[in-house]
């Protein structure tokens, strides 16, 4: 007999079962991990680029950084990635889900936890201040990050 750990079973448990119509594979994967911080959207195909800048703010993708002028912004990491998924879909809703999907791969949080990101965001962006609008927010559906930006330089 054989253990049911074994390599067979966990393949088999995992497959597509044609009866329910459910794919187990895709419920543990999670898209877009992947991909590079910067998506072809923004930059060439494989490249992220160098520099995004919006507004005072540049965002240094490969760099894991943001700066206003010469200054580093003070910004954690989560912000930072909510940033960086909101300008890779630059003009488009952003739904909650995929923010949090990204933000937290296979990890529950409670949607309280993004709110308090975005808001540690805007405040660092100072969004709606100063005539500056950055990221709009769609009640109960997503946010859009809807400033016009400015790609230089790419990095293979």
């Amino acid at each position: 007999m054989r253990a049911l750990g074994s390599t067979s079973d966990f393949e088999r448990l995992t497959q597509f079962d044609p009866e329910t119509g459910f794919d187990a594979r895709s419920t543990f994967q999670t898209r877009d991990l992947d991909k590079p911080f910067i998506e072809k959207r923004i930059g060439l195909a494989g490249a992220a680029p160098a520099r995004v800048s919006f507004g005072p703010f540049c965002l240094l993708p490969t760099q894991f950084l943001l700066r206003e002028g010469d200054k580093p912004v003070a910004l954690g990491s989560r912000a930072l990635q909510i940033l960086i998924a909101l300008l890779e879909r630059r003009g488009e809703l952003v739904s909650k889900q995929d923010l949090m999907a990204r933000v937290w791969p296979n990890i529950f949080v409670e949607p309280a936890n993004l709110t308090v990101h975005m808001s540690a965001l805007r405040r660092a962006l100072r969004d709606g201040r100063d005539g500056h609008r950055f990221i709009v927010n769609i009640p109960g559906r997503g946010y859009c990050f809807v400033a016009s930006i400015d790609v230089s330089g790419h990095e293979n």
